[in-house]
């Protein structure tokens, strides 16, 4: 969760960059990109943090149950396909052959949508669900508190 939760500041930090402080797209890298820029451009770190997401999501879905495994579910399903925009990206980046005839690695959805704002948003219907998940895993109902093989949940009534 700490390194979801630093991946979203970056891209709140560099949309705060673009539209608060008013930033060139080229000067806003968020926080760690602005000492290491090719952070914000390399598209193997992009597409590691998807695949990160990825597993990780997949390997704590068995720790769900019930509602909570629904929300989860939603994060997980969503960020299979967000894998597969970065998937998309990295192989253009390493082919040279860019989607669309653009001039720089193009995923479908950023067709429609520029990339900065499409990465807020992917980062917000990822995490969004994750959150319900989690709060709701805390606070099963009976059904699902006999099914939890944790004990993480909150004690009833509390």
């Amino acid at each position: 969760m700490v390194v979801v939760i630093a991946h979203w500041a970056e891209h709140i930090a560099q949309a705060i960059q673009l539209y608060a402080l008013g930033w060139p797209l080229k000067e806003a890298r968020g926080v760690l990109g602005l000492p290491f820029p090719w952070l914000v451009t390399s598209e193997w770190m992009h597409y590691g943090y998807a695949l990160v997401m990825l597993i990780g999501l997949i390997l704590l879905r068995p720790g769900f149950t019930g509602r909570s495994r629904t929300w989860w579910n939603i994060s997980l399903g969503i960020q299979v396909w967000h894998h597969f925009e970065h998937l998309l990206l990295l192989i253009q980046a390493i082919t040279g052959s860019y989607l669309a005839g653009r001039a720089a690695p193009t995923s479908i959805i950023q067709l429609l949508i520029p990339r900065v704002e499409l990465h807020l948003f992917y980062n917000a219907i990822v995490f969004a669900p994750m959150v319900v998940a989690m709060y709701l895993h805390r606070k099963p109902n009976s059904a699902e508190r006999a099914r939890m093989r944790c004990a993480c949940a909150v004690e009833a009534g509390r």
